[in-house]
């Protein structure tokens, strides 16, 4: 081929690259252009998102701090247990469980049972926990059945346990056996807490597993 030719060829690919880009640069250039925007809104937002976490951990623990040591806030720690729940569900649960000890510590039974009550996104696994809470304080309170209908779980000792505590307080003594043995099953023996259980079976009638199993 002779270098005339290969000249030519040569311009004419320059032209048609020139070509190309004048038709196509400006969506390369947007596409550059949302392709770093995209990468600079993802870090952004995991910037802002690891700020917002520390600054809820921090808020956190400034609350916590001061319910351990009795100061409630006027408001009743509404305020700070509704930021904590909306940034955080799970450090909104655990500051209303401290917040509720503390009100309770305070003679505020029934401001903690409001506490409790005002969470919107509890944490999936302390809500076994926030539930058993709640319900001794209604029982505490008179209000048994209301306990009743949160303590659900077949298999978790403690609701099991508070059960038993809110059918003996509504008079319903075989019920309540009942919630005390099927609790009793699921706790080792060692564990103080089945020496707890064992004697509530009694004082409500029933007589300890063991018992039986030795006749």
């Amino acid at each position: 081929m002779a270098i005339d030719d290969l000249l030519v060829d040569e311009h004419e690919q320059s032209e048609r690259v020139r070509s190309w880009l004048r038709n196509n640069g400006a969506g390369i250039i947007a596409g550059i252009a949302l392709g770093l925007g995209a990468i600079y809104g993802w870090q952004w937002w995991q910037g802002n998102k690891l700020q917002q976490q520390t600054a809820s951990s921090a808020q956190y623990s400034q609350d916590v701090n001061a319910y351990t040591q009795g100061h409630i806030p006027a408001d009743r720690g509404q305020a700070a247990i509704a930021s904590l729940d909306q940034a955080n569900p799970t450090l909104g649960t655990l500051a209303a469980l401290q917040l509720a000890r503390a009100q309770v510590d305070a003679g505020k039974r029934d401001d903690a049972i409001a506490t409790l009550r005002s969470l919107r996104q509890v944490d999936p696994d302390l809500q076994p926990v926030l539930q058993e809470r709640l319900a001794r304080l209604l029982i505490d309170a008179g209000n048994a059945n209301d306990a009743l209908a949160l303590l659900k779980d077949e298999r978790n000792p403690a609701m099991l346990d508070a059960r038993g505590d809110a059918q003996f307080a509504m008079g319903n003594r075989t019920a309540a056996q009942e919630s005390y043995r099927r609790a009793l099953a699921l706790i080792d023996v060692g564990d103080p807490q089945h020496r707890l259980l064992t004697l509530k079976l009694v004082e409500s009638g029933g007589t300890p597993p063991h018992s039986e199993d030795t006749r």
